[in-house]
Protein backbone atom coordinates (compact mmCIF):
# COMPACT_ATOMS: atom_id res chain seq x y z
CA UNK A 1 0.00 0.00 0.00
CA UNK A 2 2.65 2.39 0.10
CA UNK A 3 2.70 5.11 -1.85
CA UNK A 4 -0.74 4.90 -2.70
CA UNK A 5 -2.75 8.57 -1.80
CA UNK A 6 -4.18 8.83 1.35
CA UNK A 7 -7.56 9.59 -0.20
CA UNK A 8 -7.87 5.90 -1.72
CA UNK A 9 -6.37 4.44 1.58
CA UNK A 10 -9.56 6.54 3.10
CA UNK A 11 -11.90 4.42 0.64
CA UNK A 12 -10.74 1.54 0.97
CA UNK A 13 -11.53 1.36 4.76
CA UNK A 14 -14.52 3.13 4.81
CA UNK A 15 -18.03 1.45 4.95
CA UNK A 16 -21.56 3.26 3.87
CA UNK A 17 -25.01 2.69 5.47
CA UNK A 18 -27.12 0.63 2.98
CA UNK A 19 -30.13 3.02 1.77
CA UNK A 20 -32.93 1.68 2.89
CA UNK A 21 -35.56 2.27 0.21
CA UNK A 22 -39.57 3.41 1.50
CA UNK A 23 -41.95 1.65 -0.24
CA UNK A 24 -44.02 3.04 -2.46
CA UNK A 25 -47.88 3.26 -2.34
CA UNK A 26 -49.97 4.16 -5.28
CA UNK A 27 -52.10 7.41 -4.40
CA UNK A 28 -54.87 5.86 -5.34
CA UNK A 29 -54.79 4.33 -1.34
CA UNK A 30 -52.98 6.75 0.04
CA UNK A 31 -56.36 8.49 -0.64
CA UNK A 32 -58.69 5.95 -0.10
CA UNK A 33 -57.11 5.61 3.19
CA UNK A 34 -56.49 9.53 4.32
CA UNK A 35 -57.79 11.40 7.25
CA UNK A 36 -61.50 12.05 6.79
CA UNK A 37 -62.51 15.33 7.20
CA UNK A 38 -66.64 16.43 7.77
CA UNK A 39 -67.34 13.97 10.81
CA UNK A 40 -68.03 14.75 14.69
CA UNK A 41 -64.69 13.29 15.43
CA UNK A 42 -60.99 13.18 14.02
CA UNK A 43 -60.54 9.85 11.62
CA UNK A 44 -56.95 9.76 11.21
CA UNK A 45 -55.29 8.74 7.96
CA UNK A 46 -53.98 4.86 7.94
CA UNK A 47 -49.93 4.25 7.36
CA UNK A 48 -50.79 1.44 5.41
CA UNK A 49 -47.31 0.33 5.54
CA UNK A 50 -48.66 -1.07 9.16
CA UNK A 51 -51.25 -2.96 6.77
CA UNK A 52 -50.17 -6.15 4.36
CA UNK A 53 -52.33 -4.89 0.78
CA UNK A 54 -54.43 -7.74 0.63
CA UNK A 55 -56.49 -6.03 3.51
CA UNK A 56 -56.99 -2.91 1.11
CA UNK A 57 -60.25 -2.26 -0.13
CA UNK A 58 -60.23 -3.54 -3.80
CA UNK A 59 -62.81 -4.78 -6.66
CA UNK A 60 -61.90 -8.67 -7.38
CA UNK A 61 -63.14 -11.13 -9.58
CA UNK A 62 -65.84 -13.24 -7.74
CA UNK A 63 -67.88 -15.89 -8.62
CA UNK A 64 -71.16 -16.78 -6.40
CA UNK A 65 -74.55 -16.90 -7.10
CA UNK A 66 -75.61 -14.47 -4.77
CA UNK A 67 -77.16 -11.30 -6.41
CA UNK A 68 -75.84 -7.99 -6.30
CA UNK A 69 -76.17 -6.00 -2.93
CA UNK A 70 -75.46 -9.01 -0.94
CA UNK A 71 -72.94 -9.06 1.65
CA UNK A 72 -70.81 -12.23 1.82
CA UNK A 73 -68.47 -12.26 5.11
CA UNK A 74 -65.86 -15.20 4.94
CA UNK A 75 -64.86 -15.26 8.24
CA UNK A 76 -61.87 -17.83 8.46
CA UNK A 77 -60.56 -16.03 5.24
CA UNK A 78 -60.44 -12.43 7.04
CA UNK A 79 -62.64 -10.98 3.91
CA UNK A 80 -65.67 -9.40 3.33
CA UNK A 81 -67.38 -9.13 -0.18
CA UNK A 82 -70.33 -6.77 -1.08
CA UNK A 83 -71.22 -8.61 -4.69
CA UNK A 84 -71.09 -6.72 -8.28
CA UNK A 85 -72.46 -7.21 -11.21
CA UNK A 86 -70.65 -9.29 -13.51
CA UNK A 87 -68.89 -12.00 -11.36
CA UNK A 88 -67.17 -9.06 -9.50
CA UNK A 89 -67.14 -8.06 -6.14
CA UNK A 90 -65.05 -5.45 -3.68
CA UNK A 91 -63.51 -7.02 -1.06
CA UNK A 92 -62.74 -5.42 2.54
CA UNK A 93 -60.20 -7.06 4.59
CA UNK A 94 -61.65 -7.76 8.34
CA UNK A 95 -60.59 -8.10 11.79
CA UNK A 96 -62.82 -10.87 13.72
CA UNK A 97 -64.03 -11.58 17.20
CA UNK A 98 -62.71 -14.64 18.36
CA UNK A 99 -65.99 -15.28 20.60
CA UNK A 100 -68.84 -12.81 19.54
CA UNK A 101 -68.25 -13.37 15.56
CA UNK A 102 -68.54 -17.30 15.86
CA UNK A 103 -71.86 -17.30 17.42
CA UNK A 104 -73.73 -17.04 14.12
CA UNK A 105 -73.37 -18.30 10.46
CA UNK A 106 -75.92 -18.40 7.55
CA UNK A 107 -78.34 -15.58 6.56
CA UNK A 108 -79.20 -12.39 7.74
CA UNK A 109 -80.36 -8.47 6.46
CA UNK A 110 -79.02 -5.07 8.19
CA UNK A 111 -81.47 -4.35 10.18
CA UNK A 112 -80.12 -1.48 11.09
CA UNK A 113 -77.80 1.30 10.37
CA UNK A 114 -75.95 3.96 12.60
CA UNK A 115 -73.83 6.61 12.43
CA UNK A 116 -71.01 6.88 15.37
CA UNK A 117 -72.66 4.32 17.33
CA UNK A 118 -73.39 3.53 20.92
CA UNK A 119 -71.79 0.94 21.71
CA UNK A 120 -72.56 -1.50 25.12
CA UNK A 121 -70.90 -4.79 25.73
CA UNK A 122 -72.69 -7.91 25.70
CA UNK A 123 -73.60 -9.97 28.60
CA UNK A 124 -70.87 -12.55 27.81
CA UNK A 125 -68.02 -10.11 27.58
CA UNK A 126 -69.23 -8.61 30.80
CA UNK A 127 -68.82 -12.07 32.27
CA UNK A 128 -65.40 -13.07 30.90
CA UNK A 129 -63.81 -9.35 32.01
CA UNK A 130 -65.62 -7.69 34.18
CA UNK A 131 -62.91 -4.97 35.07
CA UNK A 132 -62.36 -4.13 31.59
CA UNK A 133 -66.05 -4.15 30.57
CA UNK A 134 -68.35 -3.43 33.35
CA UNK A 135 -68.15 0.28 33.53
CA UNK A 136 -69.94 -0.14 30.18
CA UNK A 137 -72.68 -2.45 31.27
CA UNK A 138 -74.57 0.97 30.37
CA UNK A 139 -73.05 1.82 27.16
CA UNK A 140 -70.53 4.42 25.84
CA UNK A 141 -71.46 7.32 23.72
CA UNK A 142 -70.22 7.47 20.17
CA UNK A 143 -66.97 9.17 19.67
CA UNK A 144 -62.99 8.41 18.89
CA UNK A 145 -62.67 5.59 21.57
CA UNK A 146 -65.91 4.13 20.92
CA UNK A 147 -64.65 0.38 19.97
CA UNK A 148 -67.75 0.49 16.83
CA UNK A 149 -66.20 3.55 15.09
CA UNK A 150 -67.16 5.31 12.77
CA UNK A 151 -70.44 3.45 11.75
CA UNK A 152 -72.15 0.02 12.74
CA UNK A 153 -73.94 -2.21 10.66
CA UNK A 154 -76.32 -4.57 12.68
CA UNK A 155 -77.77 -8.28 11.39
CA UNK A 156 -81.50 -9.21 12.14
CA UNK A 157 -82.67 -12.25 11.50
CA UNK A 158 -86.18 -13.34 11.29
CA UNK A 159 -86.69 -9.38 12.24
CA UNK A 160 -84.54 -10.25 15.74
CA UNK A 161 -81.25 -8.27 16.80
CA UNK A 162 -78.35 -11.56 16.38
CA UNK A 163 -76.13 -8.99 18.20
CA UNK A 164 -73.35 -9.64 15.37
CA UNK A 165 -72.12 -6.19 13.74
CA UNK A 166 -70.08 -4.83 11.28
CA UNK A 167 -68.27 -1.65 12.30
CA UNK A 168 -65.09 0.33 12.20
CA UNK A 169 -62.24 0.12 15.08
CA UNK A 170 -60.35 1.54 17.36
CA UNK A 171 -57.53 -0.86 16.75
CA UNK A 172 -56.94 -0.86 12.70
CA UNK A 173 -53.51 -2.41 12.47
CA UNK A 174 -55.38 -6.04 13.78
CA UNK A 175 -57.47 -5.98 10.28
CA UNK A 176 -56.54 -9.77 8.90
CA UNK A 177 -56.24 -11.03 12.78
CA UNK A 178 -58.34 -12.88 15.35
CA UNK A 179 -58.88 -10.49 18.01
CA UNK A 180 -60.23 -10.95 21.39
CA UNK A 181 -63.39 -9.27 21.43
CA UNK A 182 -66.21 -7.86 19.07
CA UNK A 183 -67.71 -8.78 15.53
CA UNK A 184 -66.40 -8.20 11.89
CA UNK A 185 -64.28 -4.73 12.18
CA UNK A 186 -62.90 -2.67 9.22
CA UNK A 187 -60.49 -0.17 9.09
CA UNK A 188 -62.61 3.35 9.81
CA UNK A 189 -62.19 4.20 5.89
CA UNK A 190 -63.74 0.64 4.87
CA UNK A 191 -66.79 1.30 7.32
CA UNK A 192 -67.88 4.50 5.88
CA UNK A 193 -67.63 3.27 2.66
CA UNK A 194 -69.32 0.51 3.08
CA UNK A 195 -72.16 1.92 5.00
CA UNK A 196 -72.75 4.01 2.09
CA UNK A 197 -73.21 1.35 -0.21
CA UNK A 198 -75.22 -0.78 1.73
CA UNK A 199 -79.04 -0.04 2.37
CA UNK A 200 -81.16 -1.52 5.49
CA UNK A 201 -82.65 -4.35 4.38
CA UNK A 202 -79.36 -5.98 2.02
CA UNK A 203 -78.87 -9.75 2.42
CA UNK A 204 -75.98 -10.98 4.38
CA UNK A 205 -74.57 -14.20 4.28
CA UNK A 206 -72.26 -15.26 6.77
CA UNK A 207 -69.32 -18.23 6.48
CA UNK A 208 -67.83 -19.83 9.73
Amino acid sequence: MIGLPAVALAACSSTRTPVVQEPQIDPYYLRMYGAVLGEPFPIAAMDLRRVDPRWWRQEVPYMTTERPGTLVIDTPQHFLYLVLEGGRALRYGIGVGKDESLVFRGTATIGRKAEWPRWTPTKSMIAREPDRYGPYASGMPGGPTNPLGPRALYLYKDGRDTLFRLHGTTEPYTIGTNVSSGCIRLMNQDIIDLYARVPTGARVVVIN
